[in-house]
């Protein structure tokens, strides 16, 4: 099967086909650095991490590309609130989103461009944009003529006349700066500095640049001029995107990006996310309640990327047990493979030839990464070993060969990866077992078959309670045998 994706831009679903073949140009806009990471930025960052997986799994060389927004009015009012500097609060919260990210086990972009470290890129790009004649100087600030750009709303399918006056993005319009417009829709490439605020020299005076030009700026800088696919929020759609379109297009002549693809928004409860209705969740917070963070890639996952997400307290516990049945498959050969005279020597479990569910997974999630398809494959696998790991624990032998079921081992643990769903043996056993090991579990097994033997059936409940206190059950068998599994 081929690959589709949803196009935004042309608002249907078109077969892949980058620029260069077997390889991927992709840039993902990133966060503006003033505060900690929610949950919107969650569902943005895993999405596309997934998705930058599922290409590289597919075969293809993935260039990804996301920015920090270090230059903003909103990054300048919090260091005024805290009496400290705009790059004390950026370089804070870049390296609260590193953590943030690390936790959800979001991979790290090739690049992480800044706005700060892009001023001669955008700086060129503005100067390209006035010589066309896209860009005018007004009063130490510069600005896009909207009108000159006969393609301006074809992202959104928004036109002009439906437009409301002064949509800047990032900049609270004022009378002063609507006056010096030549058209209310005309938007800011370069701000003229205002007092006690960072700014940078540039031949229309000390300023700083518009919210718009910086990506444009960085993706050129970054990955050329025509990307394959430009990924972010839909909230992000207008003005935004738009905005990027038609100062990068107006000075190369090529399109920005082949595909523009969109996640949802996140609501609460039903309701906008927002700090004034008290159900704003940071990822931390979510995290440290205590939450799996693969409980909340899981429920990322398993929605529809460009629907709109709704996070309640059911919903991650519905996640939560979930990824409890997914771990136990991909725990399944560290707790079994040494039973079942498996090689699990190997740190990464790869299937080396396509298996059915392999393939049914990749049919699925072709279909304009259509993950919680892939799940229900994942699901699937995961279930039957976790039954045949109850048969092997109850009757001490399997229905399925050996080798089949290490098989289907192996693809679930590679497909979960694909997916950036992990599960660490160490941590399972340090759950369950409070730290004991297989031996010293055994040890205490033996303990009791001696107490039952001299009759001390006091000392022999004491062990099989103590165990199963941390989480061990056993399982007495005829011919005085005791099996356990953990729970």
């Amino acid at each position: 099967m081929t690959l589709t994706l949803y196009n935004t831009l042309t608002r249907q679903k078109e077969p892949f086909e980058p620029v260069e073949s077997g390889k991927v140009r992709m840039y993902c806009c990133g966060i503006t650095v003033y505060d900690y990471c929610h949950l919107g930025h969650a569902r943005t960052c895993i999405v596309w991490d997934t998705a930058r997986r599922y290409l590289q799994w597919r075969g293809y060389d993935v260039n990804y590309v996301q920015n920090f927004t270090d230059i903003d009015d909103k990054i300048l009012n919090r260091a005024r609130q805290e009496g400290t500097s705009m790059e004390d609060i950026s370089e804070r919260f870049i390296q609260a989103y590193f953590e943030d990210m690390a936790r959800l086990n979001v991979k790290e972009a090739d690049a992480y461009p800044r706005a700060t470290h892009t001023l001669d890129g955008i700086k060129r790009l503005i100067y390209e944009l006035e010589q066309k004649g896209y860009a005018y100087p007004a009063s130490g600030d510069v600005y896009y003529a909207v009108r000159r750009f006969q393609q301006y709303g074809k992202l959104s399918g928004r036109k002009l006349e439906d437009l409301q006056a002064g949509a800047s993005g990032r900049v609270d319009v004022v009378d002063s700066e609507d006056s010096i417009k030549k058209d209310p829709f005309d938007f800011a490439l370069w701000k003229a500095s205002k007092p006690g605020e960072p700014a940078w020299q540039s031949p229309w005076g000390a300023g700083r640049p518009g919210w718009h030009i910086e990506c444009s700026a960085m993706i050129r800088d970054n990955l050329g001029e025509t990307i394959d696919i430009h990924t972010g929020g839909s909230d992000l759609i207008f003005p935004h995107h738009e905005n990027e379109i038609a100062q990068s297009e107006a000075v190369t002549g090529q399109p920005l990006a082949r595909y523009w693809l969109h996640t949802g928004m996140v609501k609460v409860g039903g309701e906008k996310m927002s700090k004034s209705l008290g159900n704003f969740i940071t990822i931390r917070d979510l995290l440290d309640r205590p939450t799996d963070p693969m409980a909340v890639r899981l429920f990322i996952l398993q929605a529809q990327y460009r629907k709109p997400l709704d996070f309640t307290d059911e919903a991650i516990e519905a996640a939560t047990n979930g990824w409890q049945t997914l771990k136990d498959g991909l725990l399944f050969g560290h707790h079994y493979g040494k039973q079942l005279t498996w090689n699990t020597s190997s740190s990464t479990p790869h299937s080396p030839l396509p298996t059915p569910h392999s393939q049914r997974f990749q049919n699925a999630v072709d279909d304009d990464f259509n993950f919680a398809e892939g799940l229900a494959i994942l699901f699937e696998i995961a279930k039957e070993l976790r039954r045949q790991g109850n048969i092997l624990v109850h009757e001490g032998k399997i229905e399925t060969p050996s080798q089949e079921l290490q098989q289907q081992w192996y693809t679930l643990v590679e497909l979960a990866q694909v997916l950036g769903l992990e599960a660490q043996p160490e941590e399972a056993i340090e759950e369950s077992v409070g730290g004991l090991s297989e031996a010293e579990i055994e040890d205490l097994i033996q303990q009791r078959t001696e107490a039952r033997k001299a009759k001390n059936f006091e000392m022999s409940d004491r062990i099989r309670d103590a165990l199963k206190a941390q989480g061990i059950t056993l399982i007495d068998q005829p011919g005085g045998v005791t099996r356990w599994h953990r729970n």
